[in-house]
């Protein structure tokens, strides 16, 4: 398999997944610029959105949206129990936080990334994403270790890969210690480690 991501980008959430499960896989960088791979390579032929993380598997088909990756890693590696069981509720329950990691956090942190997101949706940008991170503060200030209580799972390192960009957009975690706990606890972990340092932002 390969996985093409971008440093520090929601692409490192199925990047820890695939260390998490110890899969073997090779890496290519995408230049979100150029839209150019780091072997080369026109990402645009690879992934037509452009955006990573896609996974070249290795019949060649290629599988786009990180939710849809990294549950397909855990479903292929069972045993590992990154997932509940397909059709159950704590199934859904991950679907649930992953869609909401997806389709609500990631896209409020957009106009902090985007140099053509006007004026009025930056600055609107730090009080939307911290209404978001309220969310997850609740829910971890239970004191569980991790979003489906005691058992870690795929929904963990994709909140880690987008919650930690509160700190570079200067919105902090400080009013979020239990948050702030979790990203700790998941960065201390050894995929975690393993998958920063190979792009570089360990």
């Amino acid at each position: 398999m390969k996985l093409y991501y971008s440093p520090g980008a929601c692409s490192l959430s199925p990047h820890i997944v695939l260390r998490e499960l110890g899969l073997p896989f090779d890496l290519d960088r995408v230049d979100q610029a150029t839209k150019k791979t780091e072997t080369g390579a026109d990402y645009l032929a690879i992934n037509a959105k452009g955006y990573v993380p896609a996974l070249r598997l290795d019949d060649g088909e290629v599988l786009t949206e990180g939710s849809a990756i990294i549950q397909y890693l855990a479903d292929r590696t069972p045993a590992a129990k990154l997932a509940p069981a397909a059709g159950t509720l704590p199934r859904a329950r991950l679907q649930e936080h992953l869609n909401f990691l997806a389709s609500e956090l990631h896209k409020a942190f957009g106009p902090l990334f985007n140099v053509h997101a006007s004026d009025e949706a930056k600055r609107k940008a730090p009080d939307n994403v911290g209404r978001l991170l309220d969310h997850f503060e609740a829910i971890l200030a239970d004191g569980r270790s991790y979003l489906l209580g005691e058992s870690y799972t795929i929904a963990d390192p994709y909140l880690f890969a987008i919650a930690r960009w509160a700190k570079p957009t200067g919105i902090g975690l400080a009013k979020w210690p239990h948050l702030e706990a979790f990203i700790d606890r998941i960065g201390r972990r050894d995929a975690a480690k393993a998958a920063m340092r190979a792009e570089g932002i360990a």
